[in-house]
C-alpha cells in the first residue's frame, strides 16, 4: 500500500476539520398553527440572503387545486395555493431571527409586514403585523 503524500494528508485533515455551514434554524418545512397546510422556508431564488417561504402542502387534498380566488390581483386568481409564494423578503435580524419581509394570507387575499423568529421551544414564531399591531401564530418543524 503506498503512502499518501504529506500535503494530501494535510489538505484531508484540513477539510475533515472545517465546519459545515448550517442553515439559518427558521430554514426548513413549517406546519402552520392550524395544521392545514405546511411553508418550506428556504433563501429566495434571486435574493440568496433573504428568506422566502412557499405552500408545500395542504391537509385537505381538494385544497391542492383551490386558487388563490381572493387575491385582490385579477390577473393572480387563477393561480392554485399549493406552491404559493407566501413569505418574502427577509432579512437576517440577528441569531434566528428575520425582519422587513411579508407574508400572504390567501383566505382573505391581504399582504402585511412580517417576521419571524426561533421560540426558546424550536417552533417558530410568525407574525403578521398592519401598523403597529401584530398577530403572531407558532408553526411547529416538519
Amino acid at each position: 500500500m503506498r503512502a499518501l503524500p504529506h500535503a494530501a494528508v494535510l489538505a484531508s485533515l484540513a477539510l475533515a476539520a472545517t465546519p459545515a455551514l448550517a442553515a439559518d434554524p427558521v430554514e426548513g418545512e413549517w406546519l402552520t398553527q392550524s395544521g392545514s397546510g405546511k411553508v418550506r422556508i428556504a433563501p429566495c431564488p434571486n435574493q440568496l440572503e433573504r428568506l422566502c417561504g412557499q405552500i408545500t402542502w395542504l391537509r385537505r387534498p381538494e385544497d391542492a387545486k383551490a386558487k388563490d380566488a381572493n387575491n385582490p390581483d385579477p390577473a393572480l386568481r387563477t393561480r392554485t395555493i399549493l406552491g404559493l409564494p407566501m413569505l418574502w423578503g427577509f432579512k437576517p435580524a440577528g441569531a434566528g431571527r428575520w425582519s422587513g419581509g411579508k407574508i400572504y394570507d390567501p383566505e382573505a387575499g391581504k399582504t402585511y409586514d412580517s417576521k419571524l423568529s426561533i421560540r426558546p421551544d424550536g417552533a417558530l414564531k410568525v407574525e403578521g403585523c398592519i401598523l403597529m399591531v401584530c398577530q403572531a401564530q407558532k408553526w411547529t418543524r416538519n
